[in-house]
């Protein structure tokens, strides 16, 4: 991710603190790391596979799928060090470097072509310049890589505003910028109708009062309500559709061209 930031909205630090609990609990973060993991395990058996996670916030989706793909080596490359330490102490296995993709540290040089996947899960949202960021990633992923995406789409909500989202993507939006960036897409989902929508519309009712929900919950107070929904939205998440022109999560598969 980006340093081009617009103040608090981008302190990871502060982020991770205040909303590492809560994101692991989320059942949109759930539902979006059960797919990434059905593609990637669609690649086991198909040779080694080196595995980069860009933007990995607090480690989960790492965590999920080290259990998964025994045999792959992960590193992860994140702009805050609450997220680093955090996620280094779920997955003592992996790598997680602190770093900005656009400014990178010397550590990264040695993983330069060496991803054979990667996946940018919920980071372009929150970057001024997703195409540049994009080529930038590339650097990292070997000629025919494969690279999955996840993007917000539909409309933003307060809370998306609060946590610094710039825009929310369709799936010509995000074709077009993946192409722009040197990839070759090979399909684009819009999943999640109609039970992630339903729940986005409850995170847009909720708007700014959404913010002092989590920090709250996150500093240890009850919130036995806020609880129970994410449980039910978990249960109800398993009949949503994986494709249709209606989902408000966008997903997209691409492959990095050669040089």
């Amino acid at each position: 991710m980006s340093n081009h930031t617009r103040g608090s909205q981008d302190d990871w630090d502060a982020h991770w603190d205040h909303y590492a609990g809560s994101a692991s609990q989320n059942p949109a973060q759930r539902m979006r790391h059960d797919l990434i993991a059905r593609l990637l395990c669609e690649d086991a058996g198909k040779g080694a596979m080196h595995i980069f996670d860009l933007g990995s916030g607090q480690g989960d989706l790492v965590l999920k799928l080290a259990p998964l793909l025994p045999d792959a080596r992960f590193v992860g490359a994140e702009l805050s060090e609450s997220g680093v330490a955090i996620s280094q102490r779920k997955v003592p296995g992996a790598k997680f470097l602190v770093a900005d993709i656009f400014q990178p540290p010397a550590a990264l040089n040695d993983f330069t072509g060496w991803a054979t996947q990667a996946v940018c899960s919920e980071v372009l949202e929150h970057v001024d310049d997703p195409v540049s960021f994009l080529r930038h990633a590339g650097r990292y992923l070997a000629p025919g890589a494969r690279l999955i995406v996840t993007v917000p789409g539909g409309p933003m909500s307060a809370f998306d505003r609060h946590i610094g989202h710039r825009q929310h993507f369709d799936r010509r939006k995000i074709w077009t910028m993946l192409e722009q960036a040197g990839y070759s897409v090979e399909r684009t989902y819009l999943i999640g109708f109609p039970f992630f929508n339903l729940y986005r519309l409850l995170v847009i009712a909720r708007g700014k009062r959404l913010a002092c929900d989590v920090e709250t919950k996150s500093a240890g107070t009850s919130a036995g309500l806020a609880d129970f929904v994410m449980k039910v939205f978990r249960v109800l998440f398993h009949a949503n559709l994986l494709d249709s022109p209606f989902g408000w999560q966008v997903v997209a598969t691409a492959r990095k061209n050669p040089a």
